[in-house]
């Protein structure tokens, strides 16, 4: 490789950082447990971004390759972690980063409630959801970052969003998620609360 070839692969690697790196770290900071992690993680994002600089595209495709690269980021990490503390203690963990809102007029949950009934939903609801709610992907866009086709994704995500409704509309469901927020509110500080978008898909 070429010096001239070395200098512009620099500047491309600087400016898709620059362009994404908020994102991406916000992507990692609401599925890890604490901001150290997220950095640790950050880094190896980026380090596999300069080693594939030729390989990231143009433009808002960009940010979705890392986001796909921050993925299995985080497969490994959480692979790790779950050897050392056990799955069920991740995963609370991890749940307690995320603050998904209810649409519904008639349902009156606090966030930690309602993250109550989303941990009892299958991974790939989750995620999906996550993406979706956090991330702002739209089906098409979050097909690249799981690597499935869009078609399938819009029915996945659609089959997502109706198990956490039902979730939320059942009366057994709520009163077990406000015993389990009450508890967890006594030792877990209130997240911030972002605006809901019930019209986002």
């Amino acid at each position: 490789m070429s010096r001239y070839e070395r200098g512009g692969d620099r500047e491309r690697f600087e400016n898709v950082y620059r362009e994404t790196r908020v994102r991406v770290l916000g992507y990692l900071l609401r599925r890890t447990e604490n901001r150290e992690d997220a950095a640790d993680l950050l880094a190896d994002v980026y380090l596999i971004a300069w080693r594939r600089i030729r390989d990231v595209p143009n433009g808002e495709e960009a940010r979705l390759w890392l986001f796909g690269v921050a993925r299995r980021v985080l497969a490994n990490h959480h692979r790790k972690k779950r050897s050392e503390t056990g799955l069920a203690s991740a995963l609370q963990a991890n749940l307690r980063l995320i603050e998904v809102h209810s649409c519904a007029p008639d349902v009156d949950l606090s966030a930690e409630a309602v993250l109550t009934i989303l941990a009892a939903l299958d991974e790939r609801d989750r995620e999906l959801l996550m993406l979706n709610v956090w991330e702002e992907l739209s089906p098409s866009q979050i097909a690249k970052v799981v690597g499935r086709p869009a078609s399938l994704v819009r029915v996945q995500l659609h089959r997502a969003r109706r198990r956490l409704s039902e979730r939320l509309a059942n009366p057994k469901n709520r009163d077990s998620a406000v015993g389990a927020s009450r508890a967890l509110s006594a030792v877990t500080p209130e997240p911030a609360r972002a605006a809901p978008d019930c019209q986002r898909r």
